[in-house]
């Protein structure tokens, strides 16, 4: 008995959750090319038939996000054989989560109603049909053979926004120097992998560079750094509750933060290709942690888990990957006959002390986080002052110009690149101004235009002074008022890594 000769039967079977009539609606996971023969009118769940595996019969779920597609019969004859001994397709369409103690409860806690067994009566006398008496052997037997990994499903099972379980595609492994780790929309050639295979130990970390790649513009060098993963831990429960219970922290914290976090390697490469230097264009990272380590509502990058299964690295391990790409000293790509490399650690930020509206001739004390070597700073001048507004014009955004100088000397003496004062606060941000008459006073506006400040915020402005060498001169931060209060800081920036040297080829 196929599908097409039991419709004309005309026997309804919609009281056995297996309808067959109406309009069906596709979801994201029924399969692709599936010829949808029934519904059961409950969270989507609907039965098909699939091209290439012939008669077999398929229940998809979509509410079982991840394990929405299983066989329940080999052919319609036999799914209404099992109808005449469960009586109700539901049945079937949960067995592939169940044992037989289970199959069997369900079965005693749904017992077969008048109505279904009229329909059954009427299965049995019409199609001269018995029934199968050990549905759950059936179904079981017959989805432990079957691959449900040969299940051809359409686009929208893979897109995470449809399905919360899409299963990850891998993507062919291709490096670009252009794109670091982002290269999906990469055209053109690319690099040819070098193996390299070098293992050392830098600081806390083990560095690992399995490979170079060779592009047309120039070489690609990839770092995988190994972190232990306990260190990340215990930062991830020291501060991810900070971070949770409150966004708006000081900048001084967030600093502290992110100088902390094992993960965040920051580093400087030179690189030399037969005995010449090459230029670093640009550089990107990305990091990879295990389960354990995961805070709530945090994934690993796409990208980090392709470089784990292309390197064939340990999971378990927290990794942070760097992808650096530097220039052909030449015009043409040269034959390599050796890559050497040097490393730099990037200095930390230690924050000093802390102090407020100083006046002239005040003199502050301070210990060097490092040296223990007792320094002075005396104040010289201190006076409120404004840039130019003509160097701030801009067509939408008014900007402030107003700040605090403060000159001062320091004894001993310390290099200013690792020495600053700055104000603890940021720089205020500009206002839009108001198109026309009939606009509001304009209000603070977040824009992307620079004022002062690099990557340590738009805090003070350290520079050299003049003519005496022996004056330094900080300003605050800019505002569009003057500030009567100003609480100022003194930060180190301290190299806390000596330098290595690698041979790579």
């Amino acid at each position: 008995m196929d599908i097409k000769s039991f419709k004309k039967t005309k026997i309804d079977l919609s009281l056995l959750g297996f309808d067959m009539n109406g309009d069906f609606e596709l979801y994201y996971c029924t399969p692709k090319k599936a010829q949808i023969i029934a519904s059961s009118g409950i969270d989507g769940i609907h039965y098909c038939t699939i091209p290439q595996f012939g008669e077999i019969i398929f229940a998809v779920s979509p509410m079982n996000f991840g394990d929405c597609v299983h066989p329940i019969s080999r052919s319609f004859e036999d799914l209404l054989r099992l109808l005449l001994h469960c009586g109700d397709i539901a049945a079937l369409e949960q067995c592939y989560a169940w044992d037989e103690e289970q199959y069997k409860a369900f079965l005693i806690d749904c017992p077969i109603t008048e109505k279904q067994q009229a329909i059954l009566d009427e299965i049995k006398n019409e199609c001269g049909l018995e029934p199968i008496v050990d549905s759950f052997s059936y179904v079981k037997e017959l989805q432990a053979e079957f691959d449900l990994s040969q299940i051809p499903y359409t686009e929208d099972y893979f897109d995470p926004e449809m399905n919360a379980a899409a299963p990850e595609v891998p993507t062919e492994w291709a490096v670009y120097f252009e794109h670091g780790f982002w290269n999906r929309n990469a055209k053109g050639k690319p690099g040819e992998e070098i193996a390299i295979n070098k293992t050392f130990s830098w600081g806390d970390e083990i560095w690992h560079i399995p490979a170079v790649y060779s592009c047309s513009k120039g070489l690609v060098v990839d770092f995988c750094i190994e972190i232990q993963p306990e260190k990340e831990k215990a930062f991830i429960d020291k501060w991810y509750p900070v971070l949770a219970k409150d966004e708006n922290i000081s900048d001084e914290l967030r600093e502290q933060i992110e100088q902390e976090n094992p993960i965040d390697v920051n580093f400087r490469t030179h690189l030399q290709v037969n005995g010449k230097p090459v230029i670093a264009k640009h550089g990107n990272s990305v990091q990879w942690l295990p389960e354990n380590c995961l805070p709530d509502g945090v994934r690993n990058e796409s990208e980090s888990k392709e470089i784990i299964r292309h390197y064939g690295l340990d999971e378990r391990k927290v990794w942070s990957f760097h992808r650096w790409s530097f220039l052909w000293s030449s015009k043409r790509k040269p034959e390599i006959k050796s890559i050497s490399l040097k490393l730099e650690r990037d200095p930390v930020t230690i924050q000093g002390v802390h102090f407020k509206n100083p006046s002239v001739g005040d003199v502050i004390s301070f210990v060097h986080p490092i040296s223990d070597a007792e320094h002075k700073l005396t104040v010289l001048a201190y006076e409120k002052q404004e840039f130019p507004r003509q160097g701030f014009q801009h067509e939408e955004y008014e900007f402030p110009t107003l700040h605090t100088a403060m000159t001062y000397t320091l004894e001993p003496e310390l290099p200013g690149r690792n020495f600053q004062v700055r104000d603890c606060l940021q720089n205020e941000q500009p206002k839009r101004k108001p198109r026309n008459q009939f606009e509001p006073e304009a209000n603070y506006d977040a824009c992307a235009i620079a004022i002062i400040g690099g990557a340590d915020g738009p805090t003070a402005v350290f520079v050299s002074g003049g003519q005496n060498s022996e004056q330094h001169r900080a300003l605050s931060a800019l505002r569009f008022e003057h500030a009567d209060d100003i609480e100022w800081k003194i930060v180190f920036r301290e190299k806390m890594m000596e330098d290595i040297e690698v041979e790579l080829i």
